[in-house]
């Protein structure tokens, strides 16, 4: 689950993470409200979207004045923005952050991420801020510096002060930086982070060190354990059709293709996904219904991909372990039934109870393609969808 960034500067800040003054707008008269309570003289006005590129996209405006404050929060609110993590739909402004101004003397970078290689947290630093952390890993991989931090004692100072000045932090500041990345490390771990990141932190002329951004993004399957953190989910800034997959727990994304899933097991639709595009169509959706689910999960599974536009086949592909193949055959018959199927449908059953859900599909009257094994399915889908994209 993702954040926006006012929200996680208020977690960050509450960890001991210094963060600039600011308070979140939903309007323009608000956001001139909240830029009159800080001290300026200069401001930063930026669109709350869950996506990078703001900036480049023109979603963030420094100013220097309240009626500068007031134009560029109408320019910005209700404005679409396209950055490379919206893709070309955008997504549009509905939120913005007002912050206090800052002097920056320098950025940096530090981010906590999961190493799955070795089983740690890893707190990477650079002293390339500001951009791309990915395209710094590209270019130019010896800036990046990294400790693997054990679970058992967290991050010890002399990790932290490694860091700080690995990065090149002026002296003066060091004992901060290594208080910032404690903190930092703390909340990673307090929220069941799935990443943790600060691009950019700033040094500052006055030598102090703050996150001039800050993004959050949590662990789903730990979600339980913090409501607090649920609370802050922001529905408008997710696809519809995840958002009701997941009020029946099913795992749910969508993608752009046309060719829609449906699948029991996470590893099962990533292997059907791929030879999907092996014979050359394009997946519209990751769905995976689960080795448990019953009639209604499964009827609401088929709902949703076919209140996809963009979806022209179906392929349902199931290997019967815990989950029964007659149950899905039941479930994809009722919602068929209930949303009117107007595209094929592809059909691969295999595992337990495969006969008996063949034999429900066969005797229902819809028009279904049987398919026999993985490779058979998707050329079989592949060319009911048209081909290609």
């Amino acid at each position: 689950m993702n954040i926006h960034e006012y929200q996680g500067k208020a977690l960050l800040g509450a960890m001991g993470v210094k963060v600039p003054q600011g308070k979140p707008a939903f309007s323009v008269e608000e956001a001139v409200k909240v830029a009159k309570t800080l001290p300026g003289p200069v401001y930063v006005v930026k669109a709350q979207i869950h996506a990078g590129g703001r900036g480049k996209a023109g979603g963030v405006k420094v100013v220097k004045s309240i009626e500068e404050v007031e134009k560029a929060a109408k320019e910005i609110l209700g404005k679409t923005l396209v950055t490379h993590q919206t893709g070309p739909e955008g997504k549009e402004v509905k939120k913005l952050l007002i912050e206090n101004g800052c002097k920056i003397k320098k950025e940096y970078y530090v981010g906590c991420v999961l190493d799955r290689a070795i089983g740690k947290v890893v707190m990477m630093a650079s002293s390339e801020g500001g951009v791309e952390i990915e395209t710094v890993a590209e270019k130019t991989p010896e800036k990046i510096f990294k400790e693997a931090i054990d679970p058992a004692v967290g991050l010890q100072p002399f990790q932290a002060r490694k860091l700080a000045f690995a990065i090149g932090i002026h002296p003066d500041c060091i004992n901060k930086a290594s208080k910032f990345f404690t903190s930092l490390y703390e909340a990673y771990i307090k929220y069941d982070c799935s990443i943790a990141e600060i691009n950019p932190l700033v040094e500052t002329e006055d030598k102090d060190i703050l996150a001039l951004d800050a993004k959050l993004n949590f662990d789903d399957n730990a979600l339980y354990r913090h409501p607090e953190i649920m609370e802050l989910r922001d529905l408008d800034e997710e696809n519809p059709n995840e958002i009701e997959a997941s009020k029946y727990g099913l795992s749910y994304i969508s993608l752009d293709g046309s060719i829609g899933c449906l699948v029991n097991g996470a590893g099962l639709a990533m292997a059907t996904m791929d030879i999907i595009k092996l014979h050359g169509g394009e997946p519209a959706n990751f769905l995976d219904v689960g080795g448990g689910a019953d009639k209604t999960k499964v009827t609401a599974a088929f709902k949703i991909i076919l209140s996809d536009k963009n979806v022209r086949a179906i392929l349902v592909n199931i290997f019967g372990g815990i989950m029964k193949c007659d149950i899905i055959a039941e479930g994809v018959i009722a919602a068929a039934k209930e949303v009117g199927l107007k595209v094929p449908l592809v059909v691969r059953l295999e595992g337990t109870n495969a006969d008996k859900g063949k034999e429900i599909l066969n005797s229902s009257g819809l028009k279904i393609t049987a398919a026999e094994g993985m490779a058979d399915a998707a050329k079989k889908v592949v060319a009911a969808s048209g081909g290609g994209k």
